[in-house]
């Protein structure tokens, strides 16, 4: 049995991908010395200037306290108060994938040597994620302007007062410059970010080959996917989707007419509707691995000019923006999946059978999947509605806005667990018009979507439920991405 591949924690070059990987089992991380010595320079810097001038968090109450300076005979307890007053939050745990990503992240920010945290707590972070140990994280008490909740309860587990949700670890101390220095971060919702974009990145690669096997089904007009069609108004998600449907089906050279003069939007705007998913999820990612490899610590020690900066790195309106603008763009992509399902049932477009009936007169075939699929298409428009239009403020009005960032996150997760099941719906009934068809795919890619559909897909045609095919069709969609 080999070993996992490592990836390397040096706060510079972790991505969304590697996040996935550690959080899921498949990659193990491993903390790069030269992120110890840094951290060790920052520990020192913030001490020094600590006892020269107020420092933020370190010196000062946090939030509205700002300007109430901690004695120094209480200081030795300042960090420890910190974080037991905000390990305030609430709801169910975070699932253990969720902690391993936000465990993994925020190991990296530390790691850029700006939070002034001592460098114990990044070797503890470090044995964590290597030795399986995952504090009781609660899922709510963010607001996209630092994860406080979700850290203290981290920090106060690392400091051996909170319980773990899976092993543990040898209690370690925490100071008073090393509360804030540990809180101020939104690796929480960094983790679930950056999870969900790896997975909407796997659902709209597979959605290509639906959409291809729908298109033959269908008897799509290739001339919707023709080069100089995409030429004329290249927008780069639009220009990748149109070229990815030719390679599946095989398009090469002049466009033939199709078997009709337009087709409906579902196969004809397809990579005008796709492409925006494409573009916002590539800009999500983009932002994300700017945030993941940040120093978002509040105040900012920087060893480089010897100096400590307060400033609002912990603010992620670049976060809950990108994901708002990348649940819109997948509801427009699942309406389009919803209809070519309409399309696939209808025998003015199929030649085939009402619902793709098989058997005695008034049989209802995959009827039912359009009312699973617009379900839970209604679920991610509610999920879609974007979390930037509000705000909150504050901490005796000090802190007088907020991105919500947090539940943008959130909503991103259902819109693609949404996404997945209308996707499902439309593969199941592809798979099965072709199956009617008796459609024999030439040598092209998209044959090997329907071959491995096919596989997992019962044949039976016969009026039955259905559920076990859309769970199964679901669990196949990362396969085909792939294909």
């Amino acid at each position: 049995m080999t070993d996992p591949p490592v990836v390397r924690v040096d706060g510079r070059a972790l991505t969304c991908a590697d996040v996935a990987s550690v959080a899921s089992g498949a990659a193990r991380a491993e903390l790069d010395d030269s992120a110890v010595s840094r951290a060790e320079q920052s520990w020192q810097l913030a001490g020094d200037l600590a006892s020269r001038r107020h420092v933020y968090g370190r010196t000062t109450g946090v939030g509205a306290n700002r300007d109430e300076p901690v004695p120094p005979e209480a200081a030795g307890e300042h960090g420890l108060r910190l974080l037991r007053s905000h390990a305030g939050g609430g709801g169910d745990p975070l699932p253990p994938e969720h902690v391993r990503a936000m465990l993994v992240i925020r190991l990296n920010q530390l790691a850029t040597g700006r939070s002034g945290a001592h460098p114990r707590l990044l070797t503890a972070l470090a044995h964590a994620l290597a030795d399986g140990a995952l504090p009781l994280v609660h899922r709510f008490g963010g607001i996209g302007t630092g994860d406080l909740t979700a850290l203290a309860e981290t920090g106060l587990a690392l400091a051996g007062e909170r319980p773990w949700q899976a092993g543990e670890l040898p209690p370690i101390r925490i100071d008073s410059s090393d509360a804030l220095a540990f809180m101020s971060s939104n690796a929480a919702t960094l983790a679930e970010a950056a999870l969900v974009c790896v997975e909407l990145n796997r659902l709209l690669r597979a959605s290509h080959g639906v959409a291809a096997l729908s298109y033959v089904a269908l008897d799509g007009s290739p001339e919707a996917y023709a080069t100089p069609v995409h030429e004329a108004r290249p927008h780069p998600g639009q220009v990748e989707c149109a070229a990815e449907i030719r390679r599946l089906l095989g398009m090469h050279g002049v466009a033939k007419p199709g078997s009709r003069l337009q087709d409906p939007y579902g196969l004809r705007a397809f990579p005008q509707v796709q492409g925006p998913a494409l573009d916002t999820r590539r800009y999500l990612e983009q932002v994300l691995e700017i945030e993941i490899n940040a120093s978002a610590e509040n105040p900012m020690v920087s060893v480089e000019v010897g100096n400590v900066f307060h400033h609002a790195h912990f603010h992620t309106a670049y976060v809950a923006l990108a994901l708002d603008q990348v649940r819109a763009a997948l509801h427009s992509v699942a309406e389009l999946s919803a209809a070519r399902l309409g399309d696939l049932v209808e025998p003015s477009f199929t030649g085939l059978p009402p619902f793709l009936a098989s058997g005695p007169a008034g049989s209802s075939g995959v009827m039912i999947l359009e009312y699973l699929a617009h379900d839970t298409l209604a679920q991610l428009r509610q999920a879609a509605l974007p979390v930037t239009l509000g705000t909150a403020v504050v901490s005796r009005g000090m802190e007088d806005h907020a991105s919500f960032s947090t539940q943008a996150a959130r909503q991103t997760t259902a819109a693609a667990a949404a996404y997945r099941q209308v996707l499902a719906c439309e593969l199941v009934a592809a798979v099965r018009a072709l199956r009617m068809r008796r459609a024999e795919l030439l040598d092209i890619p998209a044959r090997g979507v329907l071959e491995l559909a096919s596989e997992q897909l019962s044949d039976d045609l016969a009026d039955r439920s259905l559920t076990e095919d859309v769970r199964r069709a679901a669990a196949l969609l990362p396969r085909l991405a792939d294909l």
